[in-house]
């Protein structure tokens, strides 16, 4: 039996949002299998992160990029019970599905806004591995904040390589200057241990 294709190590190739969407149909189906062979530690590091900022009784959360839903999934195992998913890609929204984690699911892209979704419907965000190179840009945080109620919760889970990037962390100072948020921490820790990959959980509160 042929060996099946891997798809990790060129995840952070693709260029543009057509080349994205069709990657990642293709990853769906060993996408969880794949991730989790080497530790994938973001899900699981900003779930409990958003556990310790958001009440989990009553906080609906987005789950913005949801993937496969292995966020969904951490999201839920500390205690999320409402929990909305959107991702570009319909082969990882079918996989998402299957988890039985979400109340619904929904395609977007968020390089093009707005969301389907009005103002202030959710208590927290949930940005995992969404922000990086060929994915999302750092300029959808106004429309992923637009969905958050003041007060609201976001974290984001990226990988070193995005973080000394730049464009994320220069559009989070620009948004805290403008008063919209407030950054409450940037930790660093595991990303993908199998592939020796480290990264950040971001997290902050919109103001307004």
């Amino acid at each position: 039996m042929a060996e099946k294709r891997r798809f990790l190590s060129t995840a952070y190739t693709v260029k543009s949002d057509a080349e994205t969407r069709a990657f990642y149909d293709s990853w769906a189906e060993i996408y969880d299998d794949e991730l989790t062979e080497n530790s994938y530690r973001q899900p699981a590091r900003c779930a409990e992160t958003l556990r310790l900022m958001a009440d989990p009784d009553g906080c609906a959360v987005l789950d913005v990029g949801c993937g496969s839903g292995m966020s969904g999934l951490a999201l839920c195992s500390v205690g999320f019970e409402t929990v909305d998913g959107c991702d570009f890609s319909s082969g990882m929204l079918a996989k998402a599905a299957k988890t039985g984690t979400y109340r619904q699911l929904f395609e977007t892209n968020l390089n093009e806004p707005p969301m389907d979704v009005p103002d202030d419907t959710y208590g927290a965000a949930a940005c995992v591995g969404v922000f990086s190179f060929g994915h999302v840009r750092a300029d959808a945080l106004d429309d992923i904040l637009r969905v958050v109620r003041p007060g609201g919760a976001l974290v984001i889970g990226l990988n070193d390589n995005f973080y000394r990037e730049g464009s994320l962390i220069a559009k989070l100072d620009a948004l805290a200057t403008l008063g919209r948020i407030t950054i409450r921490a940037q930790e660093h820790g595991e990303h993908i241990p199998g592939t020796g990959l480290t990264g950040w959980v971001i997290s902050a509160y919109k103001i307004a």
